[in-house]
């Protein structure tokens, strides 16, 4: 019998999926669907592509939205709050981090190293969501618009061989 314990591997899950309602990109984490249905059969280059599409959606929404964050000093909190991440996380991932656990706890936006007051969480913590929503969904749409122009681009290109 193998008493082997192994810490599961990261998942971008944050606990809340809208897949199971039919959602297309998950409000949670902001995966697509089927990215959520088949995490676990991915390879580690797979997993760490979606981290990148994930993390860059971070970076863009966050990093402007908090301009006077000390990354030393989030580094250190989300890091005191036992929180995993990859150690190639983005400054975005790790803003997120620091975000999601003064939403749950304003009263430790003092100490998070974001730059911002307790007042100020709840109302930047609904602007990213908006934000980040919206571009995930924006980022589904043009990956299928892109797969729809490959098939009808071979579609073609095979209907063309027949003739």
């Amino acid at each position: 019998m193998n008493n082997d314990r192994r810490i599961p591997s990261l998942t971008p899950c944050a606990g809340r999926c809208s897949t199971v309602f039919g959602d297309l990109v998950c409000r949670g984490c902001r995966r697509f669907n089927h990215e959520v249905i088949q995490w676990n059969t991915y390879t580690p280059e797979q997993r760490l592509m979606v981290w990148k599409r994930l993390d860059a959606q971070l970076n863009q929404i966050l990093v402007p939205l908090l301009p006077h964050a000390n990354l030393q000093h989030i580094e250190g909190f989300i890091h005191s709050k036992h929180v995993r991440i990859l150690d190639t996380a983005s400054t975005g991932r790790k803003l997120y981090h620091a975000l999601k656990i003064c939403e749950k706890n304003k009263h430790l936006a003092h100490e998070s190293g974001l730059g911002i007051k307790d007042a100020e969480v709840k109302p930047i913590w609904s602007e990213f969501e908006r934000r980040v929503l919206a571009l995930a969904k924006a980022s589904y749409e043009l990956a299928w618009l892109r797969a729809d122009g490959i098939s009808t681009t071979l579609l073609r290109a095979l209907e063309e061989d027949e003739i």
